[in-house]
């Protein structure tokens, strides 16, 4: 089909029975090709295409922004993670 497909991912990434190495990964996309990645871990955007660059410049200038996506990891990801995880343990 034509046209265009633009779409956002966030993740949830841990290895730990104790979340303290779990990350949230946030990336936005454009026709399949990722323009733009926010990694708690590293604490900003980062840019993969012109576009992607612009936007990350622009995100990492907005205290904010940043502290919004870092909370993401206890807000979003921990609270999921927990959830799931007492799902999975409570039925063995």
């Amino acid at each position: 089909a034509d046209g265009y497909y633009s779409y956002g991912m966030s993740e949830c990434v841990y290895s730990t029975s104790d979340y303290s190495d779990m990350v949230f990964l946030e990336s936005y996309s454009f026709n399949q090709v990722v323009d733009l990645l926010f990694n708690s871990s590293v604490g900003k955007f980062v840019g993969y295409t012109e576009q992607g660059v612009k936007f990350a410049e622009n995100f990492n200038k907005d205290q904010a922004i940043i502290q919004q996506k870092k909370a993401a990891v206890d807000r979003f990801c921990r609270h999921n993670a927990q959830l799931a995880d007492s799902a999975v343990r409570d039925k063995t």
